[in-house]
């Protein structure tokens, strides 16, 4: 029996990523990388808030975190 070598792709630091977005992404800052200063005074006003409806209590914060990311590009219900 004779055995056939089988040749497997290798891994470069080129094409490790290659198909992991989808075609026709583009290509902009994540959500995560975006209005941080908004989003840790929204989240900081959200926990140590002493109202009863904290989100009543915090929606100026909440509308400038909404209004920066819009600004991005993300629309936040």
């Amino acid at each position: 029996m004779a055995s056939q070598a089988v040749s497997m792709p290798t891994a470069t630091s080129g094409n490790m990523g290659a198909d992991l977005k989808p075609a026709g992404q583009a290509t902009g800052p994540k959500p995560c990388c975006v209005c941080k200063d908004e989003k840790a005074t929204r989240d900081e006003c959200m926990l140590f808030s002493n109202a009863k409806d904290p989100q009543k209590d915090c929606a100026s914060t909440i509308d400038k975190y909404k209004s920066c990311m819009a600004g991005f590009g993300f629309n936040l219900p």
